[in-house]
């Protein structure tokens, strides 16, 4: 009895912290090599560590897996090599475990033939009271071999100790012991009973609850096996013990209530996780950085679910094929998803390349506004063509903007050359106004046209100046050309005839060709000014001014029929200004 009071009142060893398969396999391995029953309980949280850990490495590989490209359909789980070392060591610790059962069964069995053994003895001395003496030691000798005899089969040990209590009290009845053996006997009951009571206070602050509730059965069962003390103390004594063991129970029932409870906190808690990942929008899931962030959340709700306890055994694998299952549903849209963009990034790179040569095939190009036109569109083009992989989008963007910028960087040469040549082209034109404004008007005037004609040339010779001086410019030029010509009474004919020689002379340096097509367009306009007036001519001849409604439409035809006929005289003074230009440029002159 004393060695089971101070197993009793050991602390329970501590328990081991395993992290690791490996841990798990080694455990295994000392429980197959140990003499110690086995404890069920640790097998099942072994197993139950085990497969964790292994269902989180292949759960980890699939998603590394899917990210890479893969299909979800196509992931094989790897083979893990010491899947099959544990189901080797369990499979050894079973067939140990079943011996055990069996070695305990019948050890059990028998030592209920013992106790009925014992019993039938008591019940036999009590039969020979005679001997008082020899028959207490016997029975002492019976009392010591029950509470040495243990474990009973559950089912039968409470009736044996039933019979076994019946048989003690009618022993000290029928016996009558003097009072000497009797008190000695109670007293050395109440010492056991008061260290098992003692034992049972302890175990009421054991933090590990289990364990508390185990010990307290075995000091439950040495409580029964062990004899009666004093009548007056027995309630007492009882009544102590009992009170150590509704707290211990209490306690224990807690226990399990809270358990309950933070099993069902658990299962509230990855009610949510699996709700946060079903509510994923994936219409919204448009871009890398779209999907990088849902992954980024989805693998911490991961990460966070391994940290949530068990739910409620009824619901902890259902909870887990609902997260499973929508963690299989993201990654498969985000593998759908990527499949998409890669098919889209190869067309996107067709289109690419295909204005890269656009590119390539004009940027020698000379025509400065229709290339530029042209590269603006291309690179508005280019704007509208979605991404492609990254490996080749600093490649395939080199290309397309080293055309862009050769045509650019050439077009910008040579416009800060023509700028300079436009500058001058103004200074130019500016000292020919100096020379318009400084003409002598008292001088005579077939000279001064002759001055303003050879001034008119020179500055239409003078190519382009720059854009933002071409209209001041303009208008003083012709403000200045359009003030001498008042002064010189020169009319809109002769104005336009002056013109027109200034004009020629700048054709025939230009190309001859243009001569001949403004000769084509200014024969063009004599004829359909001829006919024009020949239709007032003969209009002129069906009216007569007999009325005043017909004087006034006469006089008008009249007015417009002479207008005509000083435009066809200007018209073939001008044709015969460019016949004359052709025919000098024929000879050489």
């Amino acid at each position: 009895m004393t060695n089971s009071l101070e197993n009793n009142e050991k602390m329970a060893e501590p328990k081991l912290v395993l992290t690791t398969k490996e841990e798990v396999i080694n455990r295994l391995k000392q429980l197959t090599c140990a003499d110690e029953n086995i404890n069920k309980q640790e097998l099942d949280n072994l197993k139950q560590l085990f497969f964790k850990i292994h269902n989180s490495e292949q759960e980890a590989a699939k998603v590394a897996f899917i990210e890479n490209g893969g299909k979800e359909e196509d992931f094989v789980p790897s083979v893990d090599p010491l899947e099959k070392d544990f189901k080797d060591f369990m499979a050894v610790l079973k067939e140990k475990k079943n011996e055990e059962a069996a070695k305990l069964q019948k050890l059990m069995e028998d030592n209920k033939q013992v106790k009925i053994a014992i019993i039938e003895e008591i019940k036999e001395l009590l039969e020979k009271p005679d001997d008082a003496m020899k028959s207490y030691t016997e029975f002492k000798k019976l009392q010591q071999q029950w509470n040495e005899t243990n474990p009973v089969p559950e089912i039968s040990s409470k009736q044996l100790w039933r019979d076994y209590q019946n048989q003690i009290e009618k022993f000290y009845d029928i016996i009558k012991l003097n009072n000497e053996f009797r008190d000695y006997d109670f007293k050395k009951n109440l010492e056991i009973k008061t260290k098992i009571c003692e034992a049972a206070e302890k175990l009421v602050n054991e933090e590990d609850v289990i364990s508390a509730f185990h010990q307290l059965q075995k000091l439950h069962q040495d409580f029964r096996d062990t004899g009666p003390v004093a009548k007056e103390l027995r309630d007492n004594i009882w009544a102590r013990f009992k009170e150590a063991s509704t707290l211990i129970n209490r306690k224990h029932q807690q226990h399990f209530e809270q358990l309950k409870g933070e099993e069902l906190h658990n299962l509230d808690a990855k009610t949510v996780i699996c709700e946060i990942v079903e509510s994923i929008k994936y219409e919204e899931l448009k871009t890398f950085s779209n999907w990088k962030e849902k992954t980024d959340e989805v693998i911490a709700l991961q990460n966070k679910w391994k940290t949530i306890g068990f739910a409620p055994k009824k619901l902890n694998k259902k909870i887990y094929e609902r997260f499973r299952t929508s963690c299989d549903e993201f990654f498969k849209k985000k593998g759908e998803f990527f499949k998409g963009v890669k098919d889209e990034m190869s067309q996107n790179l067709e289109k690419k390349r295909i204005l890269c040569e656009k590119a390539e095939a004009m940027k020698d190009s000379t025509d400065w506004k229709a290339g530029t036109d042209d590269f603006v569109r291309l690179q508005q083009e280019w704007k509208t063509i979605g991404p492609v992989a990254r490996k080749n989008s600093d490649t395939i963007w080199k290309r397309f903007i080293t055309a862009c910028d050769f045509f650019f960087e050439q077009k910008n040469k040579t416009l800060h050359s023509e700028r300079f040549v436009e500058t001058e082209n103004l200074e130019k034109k500016k000292g020919l106004l100096t020379q318009l404004s400084k003409i002598d008007l008292s001088t005579e005037r077939e000279a001064i046209i002759k001055t303003i004609q050879n001034i008119m040339n020179e500055w239409n010779t003078i190519g382009h100046v720059p854009f933002k001086e071409k209209d001041k410019i303009y208008d003083q030029y012709h403000q200045t050309i359009d003030n001498l010509y008042k002064e010189l009474n020169i009319g809109s004919s002769e104005k336009s005839l002056n013109n027109l020689k200034a004009d020629v002379n700048n054709i025939a340096v230009r190309h001859s060709s243009s001569l001949y097509k403004e000769h084509e367009r200014l024969t063009r306009a004599h004829d359909a000014m001829k006919a024009e007036l020949n239709t007032y001519e003969n209009n002129l001849g069906f009216l007569t001014s007999s009325s005043k409604k017909g004087s006034t439409l006469l006089t008008e035809i009249n007015n417009k029929a002479n207008k005509l006929r000083a435009d066809l005289e200007v018209i073939r003074q001008k044709i015969d200004t460019v016949n004359k230009s052709i025919n000098d440029k024929k000879e050489g002159i």
